[in-house]
């Protein structure tokens, strides 16, 4: 596992745990390693209850001296390049990669080091929050989850059906599609409506919906990445509508209390992932002459939510 964050410890915990699948750990946040470490595990909560300490094992690069035969990479877009040329040394041609990271962006590096026919990308409709280091939190009841994953050349093998089992093992729920930008895409305007509209006004899924314009303004953001997509000759793998019932089952009923990935980023003083989010979806647009102008505008709102996170940060510890 490359990244020990809350998707990297919510899929190694469950392989390791539920599908018996031995699950080594890659990462560089010395303060998470050192907790590890000092613990001799993690600790795994799920909706803030029954906090336990799962066994694991973690490495920094240069320490990991194992041969996997699967790399399972999720690491923010931002720290992707530095942490695969930390890893070059330990790729091997009969390794595979799978990754079901936020936004655009990873698989182009990813393929840097990898086939195409090694590659598999795919979604997670999962809610975790990393409460600290070596602390993880799984939201939503166990197996409540869903995901989708494609090969990126679109061709289904023994490895990936073999990959699917040992998910479905492990309560993922995951289906095998032959849509690789269709497939990718739907998990990125996902998230481009959900995750920035809460970051944005730092509320949580559930609140989300139940604003009374929540749809509508679901449907505009929906609306205007699938006319980009199409433009880019991309055949999605669901329609419009059930894109927004996606995200309608997942704030109301799947993780209504959920805070998102970019919001922990945002309240953390961390980077968002917004450019390769909605800022993938814009720049799409105007590279097949459409202008995303409410994801544009959703680009600059969550960096001026940054901004003012930080000021008030500033202020308040000047107090």
């Amino acid at each position: 596992m490359i990244g020990a964050g809350a998707m990297g410890y919510r899929y190694g915990v469950l392989l390791q745990e539920l599908a018996g699948v031995p699950v080594d750990y890659i990462d560089t946040w010395q303060p998470n390693i050192d907790a590890v470490r000092q613990q001799g595990g993690v600790y795994v909560s799920r909706d803030h209850a029954d906090r336990h300490l799962v066994p694991i094992n973690m490495y920094t690069p240069e320490e990991y001296e194992g041969n996997p035969d699967v790399w399972m990479v999720f690491m923010k877009q931002m720290q992707l390049e530095t942490m695969l040329q930390r890893c070059a040394h330990l790729f091997k041609d009969h390794q595979v990669v799978f990754s079901a990271m936020n936004g655009w962006g990873h698989f182009e590096k990813i393929n840097q080091y990898f086939p195409e026919n090694r590659i598999y990308g795919g979604t997670a409709l999962v809610a975790t929050v990393l409460n600290g280091p070596g602390d993880v939190d799984f939201m939503g009841k166990a197996g409540a989850g869903t995901m989708e994953m494609c090969a990126m050349n679109e061709e289904i093998t023994a490895v990936e059906e073999a990959l699917a089992a040992d998910f479905q093992t492990a309560g993922f729920n995951p289906t095998i599609t032959q849509n690789f930008h269709g497939t990718c895409l739907a998990k990125i305007i996902f998230n481009a409506v959900a995750n920035t509209i809460c970051t944005m006004y730092q509320i949580r899924m559930g609140q989300f919906i139940s604003f009374p314009g929540a749809l509508s303004m679901a449907e505009q953001l929906i609306n205007e990445a699938y006319d980009a997509c199409e433009r880019a000759g991309y055949q999605m793998t669901r329609s419009r509508q059930e894109e927004l019932k996606a995200i309608e089952i997942s704030s109301r009923v799947t993780n209504p209390l959920h805070y998102p990935s970019m919001y922990q980023d945002l309240t953390a003083g961390r980077p968002t992932e917004v450019d390769y989010i909605n800022g993938y979806i814009a720049h799409l647009g105007r590279q097949h002459d459409y202008i995303c102008r409410t994801h544009e505008f959703l680009v600059q709102g969550v960096h001026l939510a940054e901004l003012a996170f930080r000021i008030h940060t500033q202020e308040a510890q000047m107090r």
